[in-house]
């Protein structure tokens, strides 16, 4: 996948911290960090979706705690 397909985060700034996404033609969605831009997180976006409203929700809020 080119440099060009990934899209970085309106929320990452103008740090080296930046989210990067990518969607391919079969409904799959990628993710990296500009930290670790050879390591790439593939999932879907119902996937996504259901990640995000359980952040969001404070469900996986144990997981930081530590």
């Amino acid at each position: 996948m080119a440099a060009r397909d990934w899209q970085k985060s309106s929320f990452s700034g103008e740090g080296n911290a930046c989210l990067y996404v990518s969607s391919t033609d079969n409904a799959t969605i990628r993710l990296r960090e500009s930290d670790a831009p050879d390591t790439t997180l593939t999932t879907t976006p119902t996937t996504l979706r259901a990640f995000i409203r359980s952040a969001k929700a404070g469900h996986l809020d144990h997981l930081a705690e530590g």
